[in-house]
């Protein structure tokens, strides 16, 4: 009989689930031509949801500007038109990052600071950093000049490319 608990022990041990080692991806964003903006971006994925932290400075001052992960992970246009649209794979329609339907690259706004200077913390759930449809992982991130009205298809409205960076594991 000892020996069976014995047995279910070790099972049981063996059967726990350990810790969930986050998944990691960063992402060094340069300014794109005649712009001044910079920053690095962090994403970490821990239990199905992805925390992004972004700092970026050379921004306007006191001014809102649009974020968003891109489709393809490129910035050798110079302007950073070679990223292309926004990351959408669900097909859904733009729109602000707290609605349900939006845009898996769809991100909240930076509001820089009056020396110019921003930081976002956001987890979300509709992107991931481990490999599949939703992943950022190879995708471009995209500073924009101007805020997001979160309303024009499929843009934003949010103006030109001000910072240019590509997503990579690690």
């Amino acid at each position: 009989m000892k020996k069976l608990f014995a047995i279910a022990a070790v099972l049981a041990a063996a059967c726990q689930s350990t810790p969930e080692e986050p998944l990691r991806a960063t992402a060094a964003l340069q300014p794109t031509k005649g712009s001044k903006a910079f920053g690095e971006a962090t994403f970490e994925e821990v239990d199905g949801k992805v925390r992004v932290i972004v700092f970026a400075q050379g921004l306007k001052a006191n001014a809102e500007h649009g974020f968003h992960v891109h489709e393809a992970g490129d910035c050798s246009s110079g302007d950073g038109m070679s990223t292309k649209g926004h990351f959408n794979p669900h097909g859904k329609p733009h729109g602000n990052p707290a609605a349900a339907e939006r845009h898996a690259g769809d991100l909240p706004a930076f509001k820089a600071d009056k020396g110019g200077r921003a930081t976002i913390d956001v987890t979300l759930d509709i992107i991931t950093v481990r490999p599949g449809a939703a992943s950022v992982v190879g995708r471009g991130l995209i500073i924009h000049a101007d805020p997001d009205d979160y309303e024009t298809q499929p843009t934003g409205n949010a103006g030109a490319r001000i910072a240019c960076g590509v997503i990579k594991s690690g």
